[in-house]
């Protein structure tokens, strides 16, 4: 026969689950990420389904958790993404992350807890960010991959005699040449001010295709 109960302490759990990562993923489509809105709340209801379903199967648990944790990587992975030297969308995947652990926290009956975790992961991601903001003026670092209008090293030199008197520090870690033009990747460091003059130098140089 089939079992048509529905206990409420599930619906709660869903419920919970459905709030929580609504919160986070309001965050995250309001900052424009990849992981938005029903991305978050479809992996936090996930994991609470399943983490429902271990419980009323029998000697399941451990192994439905091992499993949703393995798939939750799969995911996070695939929002990961590698340009020529820094690599984006870790804060997204840890975001996953967090998001079905906060599921599996609804799913087991935690509400109370699933609600401090995802205060906690919400401050996080909102409050650090006034301090990343508060470092970058103190002193600011980032790559900048420049590509020239031809081949002559000498337009090399010549740049990096003026990028020098703006202040910042430019270290070169890259050189590549591609279809007739030279490509070179800088490590810049320095302060707010210095590093905003050196793109205003790099906006203004004729022997500069582009930069970014």
């Amino acid at each position: 026969m089939i079992d048509l109960t529905i206990e409420i302490r599930d619906i709660i759990a869903m419920l919970v689950s459905v709030i929580c990562g609504g919160i986070i993923g309001f965050e995250r489509e309001y900052r424009n990420k990849s992981a938005g809105f029903r991305t978050i709340i479809l992996i936090s209801l996930g994991s609470t389904i399943f983490t429902i379903v271990s419980w009323h199967g029998s000697g399941t648990d451990d192994r439905i958790s091992a499993n949703i944790i393995t798939g939750i990587g799969f995911i996070g992975a695939g929002v990961i993404f590698k340009d020529r030297i820094s690599v984006r969308g870790l804060t997204t995947a840890a975001v996953i992350w967090t998001s079905a652990a906060i599921g599996m926290t609804a799913g087991v009956g935690y509400h109370a807890l699933a609600f401090v975790l995802t205060i906690c992961t919400l401050c996080v991601l909102v409050m650090v960010s006034y301090v990343e903001k508060i470092i970058a003026d103190l002193q600011k670092e980032r790559m900048v991959t420049i590509t020239f209008i031809n081949n002559s090293f000498f337009n090399v030199l010549l740049l990096e005699k003026r990028l020098n008197n703006t202040g910042a520090q430019i270290e070169r870690l890259e050189v590549s040449k591609e279809e007739g033009r030279i490509n070179v990747v800088y490590l810049i460091r320095g302060k707010k001010a210095s590093v905003n003059e050196l793109n205003r130098q790099l906006a203004m140089a004729e022997e500069v295709a582009s930069f970014s």
